[in-house]
């Protein structure tokens, strides 16, 4: 997975397009962090089509928003089905994965205590 990082200043602007902040790139994930505090973390992601990350569950909350394509994303063994414009809340301690149905871009949100 490539991971890039980026200053907060960066982004101090209007109209930035967060879809177009992280590109797609063949059979990868690839990962840029907006935002990388001890409270927590915003972190865009854009996965290949069939690309995904196994089942684990996470000490905090997070919340995904899908800002291109479609993924399933399973939660406690439940599957959902995600795209454009959707949002789940995957709660603390929870096991969740997710799987690319088609290659797809999300903001992830973590919340820390």
């Amino acid at each position: 997975m490539e991971k890039t990082e980026t200053t907060i200043e960066e982004f101090v602007k209007e109209g930035i397009s967060l879809e177009g902040l992280v590109e797609y790139q063949s059979g990868s994930v690839v990962s840029k962090t907006l935002i990388k505090k001890p409270t927590g973390t915003v972190t865009l992601f854009a996965f290949d089509k069939d690309e995904g990350l196994s089942e684990h569950a996470a000490p905090f909350d997070a919340m995904v928003t899908v800002l291109d394509g479609k993924v399933e994303i399973s939660l406690n063994k439940k599957p959902y089905t995600l795209t454009k414009g959707e949002m789940i809340i995957m709660p603390a301690n929870i096991p969740h994965a997710l799987k690319a149905v088609e290659r797809f871009k999300m903001m992830l949100i973590m919340i820390k205590e």
